[in-house]
């Protein structure tokens, strides 16, 4: 069966290296890669979660008058600009990787989000911080619509949820680094479960949030130099033309395949245009197909991402307006990633059962339950009170508002053609993230007026809304690429 893999690059069409391609149903590149691309995402969540226990401490050293009481006041302008910046990256630079090539638009996101956190660890007032929240929203919003692209297009027809969710671990793993290390060296030692005994900040060390970035701009470098081992998609190959480049790496992929199982019965050939002239926003704006599909799920991320943000980018904050002790707030926001951590492990494992829509309301229904059980934990006010009632709930939240995202990752990239696949996630996602801007400056301002049970229902409210829109999406799980969107 293995003698199936031979094809010369001669002869072989852009149809036969697609099939040959779609066949595969294990990982097929070197499993090394998973860990070079996982170590972007890794840095880039790192970066989306770093600000969230950390900006207290950052909003008392470089903004006058800021106070742990009215620290949300200040947090809006950087978040803001840094989501708008996130919604440029992802429009404009996204489109590059359609014309240039996945591979090495990655390498340019990531340096300019590197840049982007080496200058916010620089700053030393709110308008650099602001301006370089901004530079490193730029990087992230491309570098995420672009990993998941290229993640799907060299998945197996069968894994691309699967694998999606894998690197998303590595998602889950920055978060937790961003809470914990933030934790560690940006709050004051306070005894649990009301903070960490063993924390850093002092008014002898206010530096704390400054070395968080200093972390991220290295992890950014490491990322860097690890890409440049990255092979081209073979499917963008083919859309340029670059068909023998293509057969070379999806002969590899064969070889590697046939290493670990029998190479299954060839497929049949779809229809594969080479030298399309009609890619990015040019496919999407012209197709009604894609339209339609690109309304749908722009309204299901603008809403997720209200509950999504309010959370990952907010919570502390918000806590800390709803009464809650600082540290405490800290504390239980940092228990939350297990949840994020456990959440990945499951979706790497369970996320092929189920179509893509289906996820969402699943995740919905938790963050309801993980929100309700937070609001009636309470607050603590002494170190004999252990919150373990609050630290189970922020599990639960935390399981929740990520269990869906790997899995919708995976159906957004697939509800597009190769020629603008990645310029369609990033007009959903990017765009989307206007839903994180409402979150944080119009949900979060009102939820000190609510009450701790309200405000977790209204959070949660706006992801059951994005469920149920979804369920008016297209089915994908399991089908090649091509047959989904040709």
């Amino acid at each position: 069966m293995a003698s199936e893999a031979r094809t010369t690059s001669s002869t072989a069409s852009a149809g036969n290296i697609i099939a040959r391609q779609d066949r595969l149903q294990v990982w097929s590149l070197a499993p090394s890669f998973l860990v070079v691309i996982g170590v972007g995402f890794l840095f880039t969540f790192f970066d989306i979660f770093d600000i969230n226990v950390s900006f207290i401490q950052t909003c008392a050293q470089i903004a006058a008058g800021c106070t742990p009481a009215n620290a949300s006041s200040f947090l809006g302008l950087p978040v803001l600009l840094n989501l708008v910046a996130y919604v440029a990256g992802a429009l404009f630079l996204t489109p590059l990787a359609d014309r240039f090539g996945r591979r090495d638009t990655l390498l340019i996101t990531l340096l300019i989000t590197g840049l982007g956190s080496l200058y916010t660890a620089l700053s030393n007032d709110m308008t650099n911080f602001t301006i370089a929240r901004a530079v490193t929203g730029i990087g992230i919003g491309a570098d995420l619509a672009i990993v998941n692209t290229y993640i799907n297009e060299v998945a197996p027809r069968n894994g691309r949820a699967k694998y999606t969710s894998l690197i998303f671990f590595m998602s889950a793993l920055g978060a937790f680094l961003g809470i914990w290390v933030g934790l560690l060296l940006t709050t004051e030692a306070t005894p649990f479960p009301l903070g960490l005994p063993f924390a850093l900040a002092s008014a002898a060390f206010t530096s704390g949030w400054r070395i968080m970035y200093f972390i991220g701009a290295l992890l950014a470098l490491i990322g860097i130099v690890l890409r440049f081992q990255l092979p081209e998609s073979p499917r963008w190959l083919i859309l340029r033309g670059r068909v023998d480049e293509a057969d070379r790496v999806v002969k590899g992929m064969e070889e590697r395949a046939a290493r670990i199982q029998p190479l299954p019965e060839m497929l049949d050939e779809l229809p594969t245009p080479t030298q399309e002239a009609s890619v990015g926003y040019a496919e999407i704006f012209r197709n009604p197909l894609y339209l339609r599909r690109t309304l749908l799920l722009l309204v299901v991320w603008l809403f997720a991402y209200i509950t999504v943000y309010t959370i990952s980018a907010g919570l502390t904050v918000v806590l800390a307006s709803l009464k809650y002790p600082v540290p405490e707030a800290g504390l239980i926001t940092a228990m939350g990633t297990f949840g994020f951590l456990l959440c990945a492990v499951f979706a790497y494992t369970f996320g092929e059962r189920l179509e893509r829509k289906y996820w969402l309301p699943i995740g919905a229904v938790i963050t309801l339950i993980g929100g309700i059980i937070i609001a009636l934990g309470g607050t603590f006010s002494s170190p004999s009170a252990v919150p373990f009632v609050s630290f189970i709930g922020s599990i639960i939240l935390f399981f929740g508002f990520n269990v869906w995202v790997p899995m919708t990752y995976a159906w957004s990239t697939e509800n597009y053609p190769t020629r603008a696949r990645t310029t369609g996630f990033g007009i959903v996602d990017g765009v989307g993230h206007v839903g994180a801007g409402v979150g944080l400056l119009v949900v979060a301002p009102l939820l000190e007026q609510m009450g701790p049970l309200l405000a977790m229902l209204l959070i949660a409210g706006f992801l059951v809304i994005s469920a149920v829109i979804a369920q008016f999406g297209i089915a994908t799980r399991g089908k090649r690429l091509d047959d989904v969107s040709p």
